[in-house]
C-alpha cells in the first residue's frame, strides 16, 4: 500500500505538471506523530440520506453496526489526511483533508486508515478512492444505490446479509484492480453495472436473489470470473475481441450466448470485454 499511495501522488503531480508551466519544487511528506479521531456523523434530518465517502489513497474498511449514519476512527500520521465532514440537507461527506499536488509522499512510514461503522437505515452510498485496500461488508446494510469509483485498488467485498431494500443500480468502476466481490444476490439490485480495466475480479453471485436482475459487464485486458451457484437461472451473452471464454459443468452454449437453468429469478447478463479471460463457474 505504500508504494500505491507514492504511485498515486506522483501520478497527481505529473498530471498537474502537464497542465502548464508554473511549477512548485515538489516537497516530500514527511510522516509525523499518529493521530487517532473519532468520528461520528448522525443521520442528517431529511427524507433521503446520501453518504459519499472520498477517501483517496491508503485503508478503508467499512461493515455495518452503529445506531449512527457513520461511526469509527480515522488513523493517520501526516496532517493533510485528516478528514473533514460536510452535510447539506440529506447529502453527508466525509472526504480525505486537503492534500496538495506540489509534494511526493514518503516512500515509507505514511499511514492513512479509515474503520468505520456504517448504520442501516436507507441510504444511498458512494465511494470514491485512487490507490488503496479496500475491505467492505455490506450484509444487512439498506442501501438503495451503491457506486463505487476507484483507481489501482485492492478491494475485498462482500454482502453475507441480504440487503432488506430494493438496490436501484450499483454501479462499480475501476482501473488496475484486483477485485473479489461475494454474494452479490444478496445486494438486492435491479442493475449492476461493472466496468474495469486490467486486473482480476471475481464476482461471485452466492446468496438469496429476490428478482430479476441485469448485469453490464465492461472490460479491458483482464481477468474476470463470474460465479453463478447451481440452481440459479443465468443467462450471459459474451461479446468479446479476442477473449477466452471457459464454461463450467451446467453451462450449455449456443453461439455467444452461454446458460444455466435452475429455478425462481434469472441474473441476466452482457459481458463486453476487448481480450483477457472469462470463467463461467458455479
Amino acid at each position: 500500500m505504500l508504494r500505491k499511495l507514492f504511485i498515486f501522488f506522483a501520478a497527481l503531480a505529473l498530471a498537474t505538471m502537464a497542465c502548464g508551466f508554473n511549477i512548485n519544487v515538489p516537497q516530500k511528506a514527511q510522516p509525523g506523530p499518529e493521530v487517532v479521531d473519532d468520528i461520528k456523523v448522525d443521520y442528517p434530518d431529511a427524507e433521503e440520506t446520501s453518504l459519499k465517502l472520498a477517501f483517496g489513497a491508503g485503508d478503508l474498511l467499512l461493515s455495518p453496526g452503529t445506531s449512527s449514519l457513520v461511526s469509527g476512527t480515522a488513523t493517520y500520521n501526516y496532517p493533510d489526511f485528516k478528514p473533514e465532514i460536510i452535510t447539506n440537507g440529506g447529502n453527508v461527506e466525509i472526504k480525505m483533508g486537503n492534500v496538495g499536488v506540489d509534494f511526493i509522499p514518503a516512500v515509507d512510514g505514511l499511514k492513512n486508515e479509515w474503520d468505520f461503522k456504517l448504520g442501516s437505515q436507507p441510504m444511498n452510498l458512494s465511494i470514491e478512492s485512487g490507490a488503496y485496500d479496500g475491505t467492505f461488508e455490506f450484509g444487512g446494510l439498506a442501501l438503495t444505490n451503491l457506486t463505487i469509483r476507484d483507481g489501482a485498488a485492492n478491494v475485498e467485498l462482500a454482502f453475507s446479509e441480504p440487503n432488506p431494500v430494493e438496490m436501484s443500480v450499483f454501479s462499480y468502476s475501476t482501473g488496475a484492480s484486483d477485485v473479489k466481490m461475494r454474494g452479490l444476490a444478496n445486494a438486492n439490485f435491479s442493475i449492476f453495472d461493472f466496468s474495469v480495466g486490467a486486473g482480476d475480479y471475481t464476482l461471485d453471485f452466492s446468496g438469496d436473489l429476490q428478482r430479476d436482475a441485469s448485469i453490464k459487464v465492461e472490460s479491458g485486458f483482464s481477468n474476470v470470473m463470474i460465479i453463478v451457484p447451481e440452481g440459479v437461472n443465468a443467462v450471459v451473452t459474451v461479446e468479446s475481441g479476442v477473449s477466452n471464454v471457459s464454461a463450467g459443468s451446467g453451462w450449455s452454449q449456443n453461439g455467444n450466448i452461454y446458460k444455466q437453468k435452475g429455478d425462481g429469478p434469472t441474473l441476466t447478463f452482457i459481458v463486453e470485454m476487448g481480450a483477457g479471460n472469462l470463467t463461467l463457474t458455479k
